[in-house]
């Protein structure tokens, strides 16, 4: 397939009834390894890729070299790849627009992207997350690929979970702005509580993504609360990095 027919299959893969199970990746040998598994696509997750390159989450490692890494991972799968973006590695809708650009030129059909103030503080209004969007929509149209935008809102993240019910209504308002824009899916990590998942799934127009994490740590409590998607974030290279810990200690 090539990359606008892979966006196009990769948006069918979300559905309530069979979710999308992405199993993060952080490099081309993980991807492979996952194809050869029989995944249906591949999706980097932003902290492994830093971390395995030594560097901090939040946009700290040079775009030039994420650039590099998706390029490399594209070229080494036929699977769909998405790629955690961050923010854009930018604000200003003109330069989500040129950031947009290079990714998918890089290979990617897919971004994460996300609506808290990468390196300062909350996250962006409504209106100015809005533009944000169609600014990566543009891009797409630009390079004639269909990308999925995978609209983030990080504020279940940033909120203690006894302060989640209160902050279901502005996570609705959120995603009802962010599919006005040309958004594709609503990311809401951080959100576990079942019942909570499945008043914004039940309210949605957007396939729902949860990370699995805590109360959500089963293909059934996915398909329960009527999520399309699901992710595993940093987990996966955590689990990696562990067992190689592991393996070394034990030969001593």
């Amino acid at each position: 397939m090539n990359q606008s027919d892979k966006a196009t299959h990769f948006k069918s893969l979300h559905k309530k009834s069979e979710p999308l199970v992405l199993y993060n990746i952080w490099d081309a040998g993980s991807a492979k390894a996952l194809e050869d598994a029989g995944a249906k696509a591949c999706a980097t997750g932003s902290w492994s890729v830093a971390a395995a390159q030594g560097f901090g989450d939040g946009e700290a490692i040079p775009l030039e070299f994420v650039l590099q890494i998706v390029e490399r991972i594209a070229k080494s799968v036929d699977l769909p790849l998405s790629v955690d973006f961050e923010g854009g590695y930018a604000i200003d809708a003109a330069d989500v627009t040129s950031n947009v650009r290079k990714i998918i030129k890089a290979g990617a059909i897919g971004i994460n992207f996300e609506d808290q103030v990468v390196g300062g503080e909350g996250l962006h209004a409504i209106p100015t997350q809005i533009e944000r969007i169609q600014a990566a929509r543009e891009a797409a149209e630009q390079e004639d690929v269909p990308l999925f935008i995978n609209a983030r809102t990080d504020l279940f993240l940033k909120a203690e979970p006894s302060e989640h019910a209160a902050l279901i209504d502005q996570a609705l308002e959120r995603q009802v702005a962010y599919s006005n824009a040309g958004a594709d899916g609503f990311f809401i990590p951080g959100l576990t509580q079942h019942d909570l998942i499945k008043r914004i799934t039940d309210a949605a127009n957007l396939p729902v993504n949860v990370m699995m994490r805590g109360e959500l740590n089963s293909f059934g409590d996915i398909t329960k609360v009527g999520a399309s998607r699901a992710s595993y974030g940093p987990a996966p290279y955590r689990d990696a990095i562990s067992d190689l810990t592991e393996r070394y200690n034990a030969l001593h």
